[in-house]
């Protein structure tokens, strides 16, 4: 069987930047020779150095006719690749591709560029819809000025791919966005109970859209932390999260107002039930959720004392 990595995406989608990225890591390096076939010349061009320092052979095949197995099947034979990329042509029907039986696609990627994608989503639809049915990753790039309309973005493809992995990237990179529809629980209730992984989930999502909960009750169980320095009459509700490993640990709490704060001890066990508000706190240098306890009620240590994200 011979190996096939299929990279989707209409002209200046970001293709062949996202394949030259790729052959570039020490990950994806191999003994053998790869076999590129573009199907298309956008303004980018993949450099000689890139292509012998990787191994690469690159071949052109810009009608969609000449796309056949008949065709593939003597390119590998002169080339003799170990594995193939395609950068498939967007304008050309996906549906109609045919590869050599024994040739396996390993993975399918799909780049779409966030700023222009309403367009091509309302008058090439189905040519998109071809490329990201069976697109395990999605790749939205150029989100920078749409990111309001990443949730739509990402239903769109959903809807057509519900198993598909979405990513969305800026200028900076991957933008980690806690979608409205991922969280752990419904934000029409006003009154949110946490476990441990949907506390460490709205931790993070209230730094972003702290919106979405002022006003809400929240109960949680959390370990208190009570500083020397921190200002009378609050503490530190929250848990210990690990991101990757055991050296990467971190305390995930926001200030807790608590009128019997001073009876609290340091490392605590309590479920606290308390009202989220918008306020300035000088620990955060700035506005950010302060807790307004309604009740601290002590508990024990729970089996999952420490949360991840991994």
């Amino acid at each position: 069987m011979k190996s096939v990595y299929m990279i989707n995406g209409f002209l200046d989608s970001g293709k062949t930047e996202f394949i030259k990225f790729t052959l570039a890591q020490q990950y994806f390096q191999i003994k053998g020779k790869t076999l590129l076939i573009v199907c298309e010349e956008g303004e980018n061009e993949y450099p000689q150095d890139l292509l012998a320092a990787s191994r690469t052979e690159m071949v052109i095949i810009d009608e969609e006719e000449l796309m056949t197995p008949e065709l593939l099947t003597n390119l590998e034979k002169k080339h003799k690749p170990e594995r193939i990329i395609i950068e498939w042509n967007g304008m050309w029907n996906y549906k109609n591709l045919k590869l050599p039986w024994y040739w396996k696609l390993d993975q399918q990627i799909t780049l779409i560029d966030g700023s222009t994608f309403p367009m091509y989503y309302t008058n090439m639809k189905s040519l998109l819809a071809e490329m990201i049915r069976k697109s395990e990753m999605i790749i939205f790039n150029r989100c920078d000025n749409v990111r309001n309309d990443l949730p739509t973005y990402r239903r769109n493809v959903r809807g057509v791919n519900p198993g598909a992995e979405v990513v969305f990237e800026d200028k900076n990179g991957e933008i980690n966005e806690i979608f409205e529809e991922d969280l752990p629980y419904s934000l029409t209730d006003n009154e949110l109970t946490l476990d441990g992984k949907s506390y460490g989930i709205w931790y993070l999502d209230a730094m972003d859209h702290l919106e979405r909960y002022e006003g809400k009750t929240l109960v949680f169980q959390a370990l208190a932390m009570t500083p020397p320095d921190f200002p009378a009459g609050y503490f530190i509700p929250g848990r210990m999260a690990m991101t990757c490993c055991a050296d990467d640990m971190a305390f995930l709490g926001y200030a807790c107002k608590y009128d019997k704060a001073s009876e609290i001890k340091d490392k605590d066990w309590v479920v606290v039930t308390a009202e989220v508000k918008r306020e300035y706190f000088k620990d955060y240098g700035g506005e950010g959720p302060v807790l307004y306890a309604k009740s601290v009620e002590k508990s024990v240590e729970p089996k999952d004392a420490v949360i991840s994200f991994s």
